[in-house]
This record gives C-alpha cells, sequence and structure tokens, in this order.
C-alpha cells in the first residue's frame, strides 16, 4: 500500500469516526455516566492521534494529544463532563475535522494556530494527582487502565516480543503521571525499536476494522455511478429488445427476451441497493446542531428521531441534507420559545424537536415538527402586504393553507430580530428549490401555540423512474408516475357537456370537482387551440397529475403505456426551460422528453408562488372537508352487485388478455412487472360452497373478453383482484353503514348515494390461504381411493 492510499484509508476512517464523536459526545452530556460511550469517544481519539503522528501530521496530533489527556481524566473519574467541557471538545473535534478537510484537499494542515483551543483544553484538565490506591492496583487493573482493548501494548508483546512485565512497568510509569504514550516510555526503557511501534501501529488500524472488512467493502463513489450509468444503458437496450420481440412473434426469441427482462430488473435492483443509504447517516448530525443554536439562543430543546433506516439514493441523501439541516436549524431557533415563555404558557422547559421519515407511494415522506409557539397566520399575511409580495385583497381571499406558503417567498421573514440563524429572509425559498430541483415538494402546516410540521416529499431515486409515456403532436413525452393520479377518456358524446370554460379557462367536472385542463399540444407550442376541442377521434384524453398538492388535468392526443425509464440530464442550452426535467431513449431509439409537471403548472398560472387565480377560493371550499372524506375504488360485484375497497389499498388498475393468464398449481397467475402476481377471482371468493373453493379458483378462465384486475397491495404482499367491471372512482364520507350481509365484507354503506359493500381484503385473503392449505372433496376422495 502507497503512502497515499495509506493517507485516503486514515482519511476515510476517520471522518467516520468524527461523525459518530459528534453525536456520542452530545449523548454523553446528557448521560455522564456512560461509560461505554466514554470509552469508544476515548479511543477514537486514540487511534486518530497514533497514526496521524506516525504519518507526520504534528498540528492534528498535538490537538489529538491535548483532548486525549482529558479525555483520559472524565474516564478515570478525575473529571465530570458538564457543558463547558463538552463545548471544548466540539470544538477539538471541530478542529480536527478542518484539518482532516486541508489534507484532503491540499496535502498538509495547512496554516493555523491552535494556541487556544489547545490552551482552553489544558487549562480544562485538573492537575495530575493520582490517589496512593492506584499503585496498589492489581496488574490486570493496570493494564486496563491504561490502554484500550486492542492496544499497542497487546500488539507488541503478540508481535515484537515484549513481556508483560516491561508493559507494566510502562503503565505504571504512564499511570504516575507521565504524559508519553506507552509506546514512547517502552522506546526510552530499550523494550523496542521505534520501528516495532510503527508496525504495531499499522496492525492496530487494520485490527480495528477487521470485522466489518469481513462482510463489507468501500466501494468508489465513481464506480458506483459509472455501474449504474450501464445500468441504464442496459435497461434501455433491454426495452428495445423487448419491443422487437414482441413484433418478431418467435416464440424462441421472445422466451430469451424475458429472461433478460428478469435478470436485468434484479441487477437494476441490485444496483440500486448498493446506491441506497440511510437517512440516518445526514440525521447524525443533527444532535450535535441542535445542541449548538439551542445553547446560542439560550433553549432547551429534546431531539427524536424515528425512521432512521429509511433508505434513498446516495443522490436524493446529497440534495436534501442541506435543505433538512436548515429546518432543524430554523425549528430550534425561531419555532421553539425560550424556557421561561414555555412554563408561562403551561409547557415543558425543554422544547420538542421530532424528525420522521418514511416511504409512502413510491416516495419519501419526510416530517419536522416542533411543539413551539406555531406560526402566526396574521402576522404573515400582514407583513406579506407590507413587503408588496401580494395585496390586501388577495391576502384577504387565501386561505389558511396558503398563507403558510408564503413564507417560502424571497426575501420573506417574520422574524422580530435577526440572529445568525434565521431572521434574514434567506433561506426558506432555498430549501423550497432544492426540493423541487428533485422533484420533491415541501409545504407547513401550523397550529398557534402549539408548533409547527414541515411535510417534505422526495422521490426514492432520480436515475430510473416508472413513468407514463404519451403522444403529443406525434412526438413522446413521458410523466413522472410520482406526479400522476388517474386517467380519463372522453368519448365523442361526453366532450361538449364534460368540459366547460371557467373565466375562458378550460376544466372539466371530475366527480364534482373542477378540474383546471391545460392542453399539452399548446403548452408546447405545436398548436395555439385551446378551446377544448376534442382531436383526432373526437374522444379526449385527460392525465389527471398534481403538483403542488393542486390537481390538474392534461389534456393529450394519446396515451400508450408505463415503463421504466433511464432518465437522461438536458444539456445546459435546455437547463432553463421549466417544461421538462429531462429526457430519455425509448425503446425504438428515439428520443422522449420528461414533463416537468410542476413547471408546467407554474408556467400556465395554475400554481404561483401565491396561487392567485379566480377559482382558488372555490378549490379551497370543496378541499375544505376534504379531510372527513375517503377515496373508494367502485366496481361490479357478483349478482350485479356494487361493490368498493379504499383506493388507497389499489396499487394500479390492469386489463390482462386471457392468453397471459397461466396455471400454477391450483393457482391461476400472470406475468406483472418482472414478479408473479396471484390472481384472485372474487366471483370464486364471494361463493357460498367453501369446500369447493379450491376447485372453483381452478376453474378455466372465461374465453371472452380481457379481464379486468385491481392489483392490491396488503402488507407487503400483491395479488391481482379478477373483478366483473370497474365502475368509477369516487370521494365520500361514508357515514351510514350497517353490518355486512355476507362473509369476505367488512360492512355496507352508502357511497354516492348508492348502497354498496365494502370488501374486507384480509378476510379474502385469510380464505384463498386456507382454502390452498386444505385439501378439495375430489383430492381427499382420491387419497381414500388409494
Amino acid at each position: 500500500m502507497s503512502d497515499s492510499d495509506i493517507v485516503k484509508e486514515f482519511l476515510v476512517e476517520s471522518y467516520e469516526n468524527l461523525d459518530r464523536l459528534d453525536r456520542e459526545l452530545v449523548g454523553l452530556e446528557k448521560n455522564p455516566n456512560d461509560r461505554d460511550a466514554l470509552s469508544s469517544i476515548f479511543r477514537t481519539i486514540h487511534t486518530i492521534k497514533g497514526t496521524c503522528g506516525f504519518l507526520g501530521f504534528n498540528k492534528l496530533e498535538k490537538v489529538a494529544h491535548v483532548g486525549e489527556n482529558l479525555l483520559t481524566r472524565l474516564r478515570d473519574g478525575q473529571l465530570t463532563l458538564n457543558q463547558e467541557l463538552t463545548t471544548a471538545l466540539l470544538a477539538m473535534v471541530d478542529a480536527v475535522r478542518q484539518m482532516l478537510g486541508s489534507i484532503e484537499a491540499n496535502g498538509g494542515e495547512g496554516e493555523r494556530d491552535d494556541a487556544s483551543l489547545i490552551a482552553t483544553l489544558t487549562r480544562l484538565q485538573q492537575p495530575p494527582e493520582p490517589p496512593a490506591k492506584n499503585r496498589a492496583l492489581a496488574p490486570e487493573a493496570i493494564l486496563e487502565a491504561a490502554a484500550p482493548p486492542s492496544s499497542i501494548g497487546d500488539i507488541l508483546m503478540e508481535q515484537a516480543g515484549v513481556t508483560p512485565a516491561e508493559i507494566l512497568r510502562a503503565a505504571e510509569t504512564q499511570n504516575q503521571g507521565d504524559p508519553r504514550r506507552l509506546g514512547e516510555i517502552l522506546v526510552e526503557q530499550g523494550a523496542v525499536k521505534p520501528a516495532d511501534i510503527v508496525d504495531a501501529l499499522r496492525v492496530q488500524s487494520s485490527r480495528a476494522h477487521t470485522a466489518a472488512s469481513d462482510s463489507t467493502i468501500r466501494v468508489d463513489v465513481g464506480l458506483l455511478d459509472k455501474v449504474m450509468n450501464l445500468v441504464g444503458e442496459l435497461v434501455l437496450a433491454r426495452n428495445q429488445v423487448l419491443q422487437f420481440a414482441s413484433r418478431a412473434k418467435d416464440t424462441s426469441l421472445l422466451a430469451a427476451s424475458q429472461r433478460l427482462n428478469l435478470i436485468t430488473t434484479e441487477l437494476q435492483a441490485g444496483v440500486m441497493k448498493t446506491r441506497m443509504q440511510p437517512i440516518g447517516n445526514i440525521w447524525g448530525q443533527f444532535p450535535r446542531t441542535v445542541r449548538d443554536v439551542a445553547l446560542g439562543c439560550g433553549k432547551e430543546v429534546v431531539i427524536e428521531m424515528e425512521g432512521k433506516e429509511t433508505e434513498l439514493d446516495k443522490t436524493i441523501i446529497e440534495a436534501i441534507k442541506d435543505p433538512l439541516t436548515h429546518l432543524v436549524r430554523n425549528s430550534v431557533d425561531h419555532g421553539i420559545e425560550l424556557p421561561d415563555a414555555r412554563v408561562k404558557a403551561g409547557k415543558d422547559r425543554a422544547g420538542r424537536l421530532t424528525l420522521r421519515a418514511f416511504h409512502e407511494g413510491g416516495q419519501v415522506n419526510i416530517e419536522i415538527s416542533d411543539d413551539g409557539g406555531g406560526l402566526n397566520v396574521e402576522r404573515i399575511r400582514k407583513k406579506a402586504v407590507e413587503r408588496g409580495l401580494i395585496t390586501a385583497e388577495q391576502a384577504a381571499r387565501l386561505p389558511e393553507r396558503e398563507i403558510f406558503n408564503l413564507i417560502f417567498l424571497p426575501g420573506f421573514s417574520t422574524a422580530e430580530k435577526i440572529t445568525n440563524v434565521s431572521g434574514r429572509g434567506v433561506g426558506m425559498d432555498v430549501v423550497k428549490t432544492n426540493v423541487e430541483k428533485i422533484g420533491g415538494t415541501v409545504e407547513v402546516q401550523s397550529t398557534l401555540g402549539k408548533g409547527t410540521t414541515v411535510r417534505v416529499k422526495i422521490p426514492l431515486t432520480l436515475a430510473i423512474i416508472p413513468a407514463l409515456v404519451v403522444t403529443c403532436g406525434g412526438d413522446r413525452y413521458a410523466i413522472p408516475q410520482v406526479s400522476l393520479l388517474e386517467l380519463v377518456r372522453l368519448k365523442p358524446d361526453q366532450v361538449s357537456a364534460g368540459i366547460e370554460l371557467v373565466h375562458g379557462a378550460p376544466v372539466y367536472r371530475l366527480r364534482g370537482r373542477l378540474l383546471p385542463l391545460l392542453y399539452l399540444s399548446s403548452q408546447l407550442k405545436l398548436t395555439a387551440d385551446t378551446s377544448g376541442t376534442a382531436k383526432g377521434d373526437g374522444a379526449v384524453n385527460i392525465v389527471v397529475v398534481h403538483a403542488e398538492d393542486r390537481r390538474f388535468g392534461l389534456v393529450v392526443d394519446q396515451i400508450n403505456d408505463t415503463e421504466e425509464i433511464v432518465v437522461k440530464p438536458l444539456r445546459k442550452q435546455l437547463k432553463t426551460v421549466k417544461t421538462f426535467a429531462g429526457s430519455s431513449i425509448m425503446g425504438d431509439g428515439k428520443v422522449a422528453l420528461i414533463l416537468d409537471v410542476l413547471g408546467l403548472a407554474q408556467r400556465a398560472s395554475l400554481v404561483t408562488e401565491t396561487r392567485d387565480r379566480a377559482m382558488t377560493q372555490k378549490v379551497a371550499e370543496a378541499t375544505a372537508t376534504e379531510g372527513e372524506k375517503q377515496t373508494f375504488m367502485l366496481f361490479a360485484g357478483p349478482g350485479d352487485s356494487r361493490m368498493a375497497i379504499p383506493l388507497s389499498t389499489l396499487a394500479r388498475l390492469e386489463v390482462f388478455p386471457v392468453a397471459q393468464v397461466e396455471m400454477s398449481g391450483t393457482q391461476w397467475v400472470t406475468q406483472y412487472r418482472g414478479q408473479i402476481l396471484p390472481l384472485i377471482r372474487l366471483s370464486v371468493v364471494m361463493e357460498e360452497r367453501r369446500n369447493n373453493l379450491r376447485l372453483l379458483q381452478a376453474a378455466p378462465m372465461p374465453d371472452a373478453a380481457p379481464i379486468q384486475v385491481l392489483v392490491v397491495n396488503h402488507e407487503s404482499r400483491s395479488f391481482g383482484l379478477v373483478v366483473e367491471r370497474i365502475l368509477d372512482i369516487v370521494e365520500d364520507r361514508a357515514d351510514v353503514r350497517s353490518a355486512a350481509s355476507r362473509s369476505a365484507v367488512l360492512y355496507t354503506v352508502v357511497i354516492a348515494d348508492r348502497v354498496t359493500e365494502l370488501l374486507d381484503i384480509p378476510a379474502i385473503l385469510r380464505t384463498v390461504d386456507m382454502s390452498a392449505r386444505r385439501p378439495s372433496a375430489k383430492m381427499r376422495s382420491a387419497e381414500v381411493a388409494n
């Protein structure tokens, strides 16, 4: 291993150790009796000091050495950790981090003066006055006090032939107040040579990570990015092969292409997993951030973190680090009150900051909540008018939710005084911009006197995404699936009655709510027609999407299919065009542009910073009771019954040709998105003849029309529910309900003024599972006959 490799390894290990030190020191301040944490901190500094001395980084060694001396007093019980000591040790960690950064950038520690820090760390140490009883300690105890596990002494005894007696003599000298290291004392005593110490340091460094290195290896990020790009190219090639195979009608080629599809999907998932990192990697720095900001503001704050294991792509992790840090700092400085004010308001002296992360709907949700004073709606409204951001008339008309979102406008601040953290009107607009750059959204909810919650929604990855491919003006465009809500097709005879003009803008009344429409051909300047007239066969295809929780319909010429696309960045000449988020190469080798749904909405003024449109108030009124409603998928059940399931349990709607359905044992299945999807026939599950359920499930599928399938997810299990006919998607409170009249039904409710049976998904799965385990009557008869 070359010297440069040794330095690189030292930097990587030291950075990892320093990130852990921040967390451990903050935790130790709250629990000074945690001996394990103290020992871990001591060993980390001891390792850094020993290695940097070997590598010739003398300035770094001096700072680490004086910090180690202070930690020795703490470990030996001569000092008790307090706020002053913690602050000094954290300052030492910061100094070490700065020097490591300089070593990485320039090869040396740089011109710096750490005399003040060294003096502070020295002052905080009590003069070494070891009690007499220390000399009476057993040799094992002296050795334990003198060095951590796998110490230089242990290694020297193993490899350099040093005797335990020589180690004990050196340890006793050190324990009596000699500030030198164990190895230095042994060299002076003639027990070892300096070269032996160097070799021992190498062995100690390698042993510290032996256990981890057995199961993990470090891979350069650049190499991972290269592999990811190659996988992206493979996905493109896979798409081309699949498209060609489907046209060629060659069974051998089709089988080979399906095998290629399966392998590519698994390889893609594996490579994506190597890039995934837990969000705890960036959350680990927040306890230190909260402590420093709270200390500077004179506040007491407790931080709680839930979902630290939630994983995101490395590029996403890096992109959200700064926005989240700002939100955390802002919550402590601007949200949580001073201790006396909290007590006067009937709260605990210490404020509570909660970070929560979880996966939902193919995205990662991050919530930063505090129990502080909350946002003052009237103050925000007044400040916005004073700064000329909106007019007084607009301010009076905006609902509370929109008022809260004004804090994301550039230059907006309600802080009564300027601090080094907030009050300058800089930051929240940058947070919003950075989150939206990676396809995310951010919103605020607050209750005056109770606290504030900021919710950030971001995609899992940016490299390969599922998208809906549409055609407009003869060209294909991709719409990211995270922005997609549903698809609507208006038949020629429905167009004139379905599409209306409100204040000159086309809208569609979708389940009683006005849905603004954007014609993609008009937005892309392919045509100037915005009248809402149908094209081609007279039908209108509407892709219902959302941006910043605002729904609108995108009218396109043709809806093709959903597929996974590889995101290619736009050239710098197109970076400023908000309409497009990137590009992708399709299966036939042609390029398709990826639409930026938020950019389209902003360009058309459907979503602006102040949302100043004529229909804003109507939409606000329509959504005022939205929290009391549920969204249901309605479909026809056996015997012309009307049935429903909550839309939240539904993954997709699919139509499969009967030829695509296969038999596996006694279960009908289909190949679906790289997996085998079990099919449950609702008409069979609702059958009262339970003993024959297994045979009925395996009965032949109807030969005629394609089957309609609801792809349902339940407790990490996916299956397809074969239904008679899909009816509609409806929002309703479903207040009126009664007990179920038959099995597999949860209860009967009134949805959209019609009596509807709500399916019991867990009961259906239990019924099917039991039938699979229980042999049928015909099979039992055969067993008896044998």
